[in-house]
This record gives structure tokens, sequence and C-alpha cells, in this order.
């Protein structure tokens, strides 16, 4: 089992995470024309928060995530709130083949830094995309490494320019970038704040 598989069953549990994902959901929101007719693909969804504040904005939801633990618990909430746009998936794009579903919409929240190949990822939902098409990354900013600890080997966050710069060349335009939230847990022994960016790119 994963460290995310282990993780599921408490995931909701903890406020901060409902609240960034209601936040990242207002941004989208203010950032995007959505509407019903949209289909959308949350990659790296986990448990579903940021989806389940969405899905009343969004026609058909594909939740996507390489988690048997978290797909499972995001079952049992779909049948629980009796929410009838969302199919859950199992999807690891850096193993498996594209879908053949194109989305309107794609978006991830604190997935991408946990993904080795940005640039893959990028171009990989630039071909998941309808032209025109929506593409949403909620991450972290820079850091120093102290958000996730030692032995970590993803990402320490993004560098925005250098991000920008990855979606430009996987074909995306108007990209525009923003601080929609704040995160404050320990770090190195004491509280540290690390902002998380909404960078919402689109393809022509």
């Amino acid at each position: 089992m994963t460290d995310f598989d282990l993780r599921a069953r408490d995931w909701d549990s903890d406020p901060l995470k409902v609240e960034r994902a209601r936040r990242v959901a207002e941004a989208i929101r203010k950032n995007v024309p959505l509407t019903p007719g949209m289909d959308g693909l949350e990659y790296g969804c986990g448990t579903g928060l940021l989806s389940f504040a969405l899905h009343a904005s969004l026609g058909r939801i594909t939740l996507a995530d390489s988690s048997a633990g978290m797909l499972a618990v995001l079952r049992e909430k779909i049948t629980v709130s009796g929410v009838q746009n969302m199919t859950p998936l199992r999807l690891d794009l850096s193993t498996d083949t594209l879908p053949d579903e194109r989305y309107d919409i794609i978006y991830t929240l604190m997935t991408l830094h946990h993904i080795p190949n940005t640039l893959q990822a990028l171009t990989d939902f630039f071909a998941l995309l309808k032209s025109p098409g929506y593409l949403c990354i909620a991450d972290l900013d820079r850091e120093d490494g102290s958000f996730h600890g030692a032995g970590f080997d993803g990402h320490n966050g993004f560098d925005r320019t250098g991000l920008t710069e990855d979606l430009e060349e996987a074909g995306f335009g108007h990209i525009r970038i923003s601080t929609v939230y704040r995160m404050v847990r320990e770090g190195n022994g004491k509280p540290r704040t690390y902002p998380l960016f909404l960078m919402v790119a689109e393809k022509a």
C-alpha cells in the first residue's frame, strides 16, 4: 500500500484540506466560465474534495487517481451523497496510456509536485483537452523542502516563471496565475506559511 492509501480514510477529517479545496474551487469559478455542459477531469483527485466543491457547476466529471485507497473512499462518498455526475477512474499517466475521452477542463490540486516529469504531464493534459479547453493547476510556490520534509522525492513547489515556460512549451496560451490560499503548518519545528497558487492556461 502507498502512503496515500494508508491516509485515505482520515483525509477528509482535516479541516484545512477541506477549506483549501473550497478556496481553490472558488478561484477556479472566478477564472473559468464553468457551465453544466462542460466535461471535467480531476487528475490526482484523492477523495474528491475539489470535485465535490465544483460538481454543481460542471457536467460529467471523471476523477482520476493512482491510489486504490483514495478511490475506495471516493466511491463511498459518491454513493452516500447521491451525486450523479462523478465517475472514479484508476489512472497513472506516468505508466498508463491516455484515455480516449477528451475534456473541456482539467484541474489538479497539490498533485503536480508529486509528478517527476512535469513537462510530460502538461503535454498529456494538453492532449486530453478539447479545443478550446482549460487547465487549472493549484500547487505550491517554490519552497525549501520543509513542506514534506526529508525523503520526499517530488518537487519542492514550483517557480512560477519556470512553470509558465513549461506550459507554453506544452502548447498552452493565455496563462495567468494568482495566489489563492496560504497554508500554515509545522516546518522545521515552527509554523511556516506556504502559498498556494492557481495557474490557469488555455488550449485554443
